[in-house]
């Protein structure tokens, strides 16, 4: 006879699946506000029940056109309730939603396409001409008109919507795949990450925690961040499990618009990645009476280092930020950096010097790291290594199996980035192992550069690279964007460096720019200043 006790048969066997959030939200929440920014600047106002109840008739719709499990639909959409609808929709009926990035180059989008073999697209209106360019044929193409007008052999959203019945979520395994997104590509093609339904569960509920996101169904989010980028962090996921209300800010992401949301719709919550907020600091900075943000109770902010500048501009308008660190392979949330109660009483300055590191590992994430000759670093805050992670929302292996060196024979994944860690486990991001700067067989983070230069008065933006030099090997590079009617010179600037940085680590040069380019996602893009600087050759 079975011992119970021995194959734990006395506890259900739940799968964890989305539609448990989804349905939760339905029958607790269903009359949360769900606020959409149209293209135009309009706003449109739905609930979480009606776009639930818009869900199942659009998994029906699909159905349909044939799409079956696993099957893969694509999306070209902004932040916009048709797209909360669809990452309801489309995981919930067995298949996976693919969420595409439209400021990709057309040959990226083309061949992200055809990896993924995506059978259906939907696009919003203002997206056809990005769709133009991708030449992958889809089997259907669905289209977001709010003129109802569409291109001929296409299909209309909200007709297609109105003339089907809901659909009874079909049981589905909590190990199925629900949702795809691919890197950014900085370094090769981009790489599919596949997430089961499982692992975006329990990030999900880790997300909603104090000590990470903190979200209850008091709050009103804002995601600041595409819904095409990591799933816009898991916050749609997060809202409808926590039955919180959320904005959805379309694809207008300047700082006023931003702004104005965040003051109309009494937002209390929002994530976004640093440069935007640099943004936003300016604006605030230049009108610091126009914009209310009383309700505003914290700001998370990941994807690039974040500068203690940018914590104390943000500090002076009584805004609370708290960053992260992840990737599309941690889906993403992988830590979190609130300030610890022993520092509760430290001065404004340590405080600040604290929370601009990374953070501890959130729950159920692991976290170490490596050097040069693959010895695991100790947590001293000194020694520099490749940082792994392991945990249930950790990619295990890239769509088609490229890249198998980034996986450890024990589980664990290579993520690139170089960091310290202190005795509690709380990383400090020093770079990614390629943009660290080697000089003379000496590392140099060009992180803790540009987080320098930007504590500058003079300095709104920088970015420091690695260029050849003969006899060094390499020497950093800074690109420098001056705040509007402010100067600096090269030599004020290396002064201001040599502060906290020793003189053989100091940029020999340093030059000015208008404008530092972006990537897609809104970091830096160090590849293009590499192809202009690159050469060693003054600009």
């Amino acid at each position: 006879m079975t011992d119970n006790l021995l194959t734990g048969l006395m506890m259900d066997d739940f799968q964890l699946t989305l539609t448990t959030l989804v349905e939760r939200a339905e029958r607790l929440s269903p009359t949360r506000p769900v606020v959409s920014r149209r293209p135009d600047g309009s706003l449109e106002r739905t609930t979480m029940g009606d776009c639930v109840r818009r869900a199942r008739r659009l998994a029906a719709a699909l159905s349909a056109l044939g799409v079956g499990i696993g099957e893969r639909v694509a999306t070209l959409l902004w932040n916009q309730a048709e797209h909360l609808e669809l990452y309801y929709a489309v995981p919930l009926m067995g298949a996976v939603i693919h969420t595409l990035n439209p400021r990709l180059p057309p040959d990226d989008l083309t061949y992200i396409a055809a990896h993924a073999a995506d059978r259906v697209i939907v696009v919003d209106e203002s997206l056809l001409g990005v769709l133009e360019s991708v030449g992958w044929a889809f089997k259907h193409v669905i289209v977001v008109s709010r003129s109802g007008a569409h291109p001929v052999g296409s299909l209309e959203y909200e007709s297609l919507i109105a003339s089907a019945r809901a659909l009874d979520w079909p049981p589905i395994g909590e190990r199925r795949a629900a949702v795809m997104c691919y890197t950014s590509g900085t370094t090769g093609r981009p790489k599919g990450v596949v997430y089961s339904h499982r692992a975006l569960v329990l990030h999900s509920l880790v997300a909603a925690m104090p000590d990470v996101h903190g979200i209850s169904a008091r709050d009103v989010i804002l995601p600041a961040v595409p819904m095409f980028h990591v799933n816009a962090w898991g916050l749609p996921f997060t809202a409808a499990l926590a039955g919180a209300s959320i904005v959805l800010p379309g694809p207008r992401l300047d700082p006023v618009s931003i702004l104005d949301l965040l003051e109309s719709e009494r937002v209390t919550f929002t994530a976004g990645v640093p440069t935007v907020w640099m943004s936003v600091l300016e604006a605030l900075d230049a009108e610091p009476d126009r914009w209310d943000l009383s309700a505003l109770q914290r700001v998370s902010l990941g994807g690039a280092a974040l500068p203690v500048s940018l914590l104390e501009g943000l500090d002076r308008h009584g805004v609370t930020v708290v960053q992260g660190w992840g990737m599309t392979e941690t889906s993403p949330v992988g830590t979190m950096c609130l300030l610890p109660s022993e520092l509760d009483a430290a001065p404004r300055d340590a405080q600040h010097e604290y929370l601009a590191r990374q953070g501890v590992p959130v729950p159920f994430v692991e976290l170490r790291a490596r050097d040069e000759d693959g010895e695991l670093v100790p947590w001293d805050d000194r020694a520099m290594g490749e940082l792994e992670v392991r945990g249930p929302w950790v990619v295990a292996g890239y769509h088609d199996g490229t890249d198998a060196d980034k996986f450890t024979a024990d589980g664990w994944f290579r993520t690139g980035d170089i960091v310290r860690i202190d005795p509690r486990g709380c990383i400090r991001i020093c770079d990614r192992s390629k943009d660290l700067v080697k000089s003379g067989g000496e590392w140099i983070s060009s992180v803790d550069l540009e987080n320098r230069l930007m504590a500058h008065r003079s300095v709104a933006e920088a970015a420091v690279i690695a260029v050849p030099d003969d006899r060094w090997g390499e020497r950093p590079l800074a690109a420098v964007v001056l705040r509007d009617g402010m100067q600096a010179t090269p030599e004020e600037l290396r002064r201001h460096l040599s502060i906290e940085f020793a003189k053989w680590q100091l940029p020999e040069r340093i030059e000015f720019v208008r404008a530092i380019p972006r990537t897609a996602t809104g970091k830096f893009k160090k590849t293009a200043l590499r192809e202009q600087f690159g050469s060693g050759l003054a600009a």
